[in-house]
């Protein structure tokens, strides 16, 4: 691996971190302007976690040693799996030591330190939002296994980048498979990140929170830590779409020129633009289900991944 590589893979992890709240305001900013209501500053997020940060920190009594370490588990996981995901580049000298396989198993690690953190104290709403979390997960993770599945049967490789860059050089045309698959994963995209319509993350409402009830005795920088987690989290998600099924942009090749690379970064940006709008759309559009309907919702994302594997091992395409 050259030192353009290695530059390439902290350049990825920096954006990522830096542009994570950046990209969560931007969403919270565009369905602001779809519900006709005043807009937060695009710089929201960043204020709230700086102002988390210099607070001080108060604890349940009772919570033990993995309360406090679940922040940083969960922070430190997202954090690698933006070190896996190609979203400048392909050649990225991290992605070597894990495939898109355990990329899944990186955000299910993030997901049971959350639940059991939230089960630590023992209070009503964080054992609520633990065994939700727990049954949106269950139901979510087979669908995006599925999505990583057929794309690795179209490019013969489970590894991310290497899918991302087989798909990036095919010829341009349109994949039924592909697209199917699409729907599958933005589906499992918004009940992942406790989105409209399987979570609202703008509630506190007992009865219907998922993310939020995991949080409510999380205060100061483990709080700013699980906020800025969540923000990397759908980062890393939408990152993961780009590379599946609008990989163009990236730096390819065994040696990308550092034109390349810059290149790669106002289209990313670009992508990320868009994505957000489409979420705030999604978001507007729609109404929060039931948490009884959620199994209903991520049943569906399932059936279109495997329509989307059916009609390419029938069809090819």
């Amino acid at each position: 691996m050259s030192a353009l590589h290695w530059f390439t893979q902290v350049l990825e992890v920096l954006a990522a971190l830096l542009a994570a709240p950046l990209f969560m305001g931007w969403i919270n900013q565009c369905r602001a302007w779809l519900q006709n209501k005043s807009a937060p500053s695009l710089l929201q997020p960043y204020r709230g976690i700086r102002k988390l940060f210099h607070k001080d920190a108060v604890l349940a009594s009772n919570a033990s040693s993995l309360f406090r370490m679940a922040p940083y588990v969960v922070f430190g996981t997202m954090v690698c799996a933006a070190a896996i995901i190609p979203s400048l580049g392909t050649r990225l000298p991290i992605s070597n030591a894990a495939d898109a396989i355990a990329l899944v198993g990186l955000f299910a690690t993030a997901r049971v330190f959350m639940s059991l953190a939230a089960m630590d104290v023992g209070t009503a709403f964080g054992t609520l939002g633990a065994r939700r979390e727990m049954l949106v997960g269950f139901l979510a993770e087979p669908a995006l296994l599925m999505v990583i599945f057929l794309a690795s049967l179209i490019s013969a490789s489970t590894a991310l980048p290497a899918i991302s860059e087989d798909i990036a050089t095919r010829t341009l045309a349109l994949y039924p498979s592909l697209a199917f698959t699409a729907v599958a994963f933005l589906l499992v995209l918004l009940a992942e990140n406790a989105r409209i319509p399987v979570d609202n993350p703008a509630t506190h409402l007992e009865l219907t929170m998922i993310h939020e009830a995991m949080l409510l005795e999380y205060s100061a920088r483990h709080l700013a830590l699980m906020e800025w987690s969540a923000a990397l989290k759908l980062l890393n998600y939408a990152c993961i779409g780009f590379a599946l099924f609008l990989p163009w942009g990236v730096a390819t090749g065994e040696s990308p020129t550092p034109g390349s690379l810059l290149t790669s970064i106002p289209i990313l940006a670009l992508k990320l633009t868009a994505a957000g709008f489409l979420l705030a759309l999604i978001e507007t559009v729609s109404a929060k289900l039931r948490i009884f309907r959620a199994p209903e919702f991520l049943a569906t994302a399932f059936l279109f991944a495997v329509l989307g594997l059916l009609v390419h091992l029938l069809l090819g395409a």
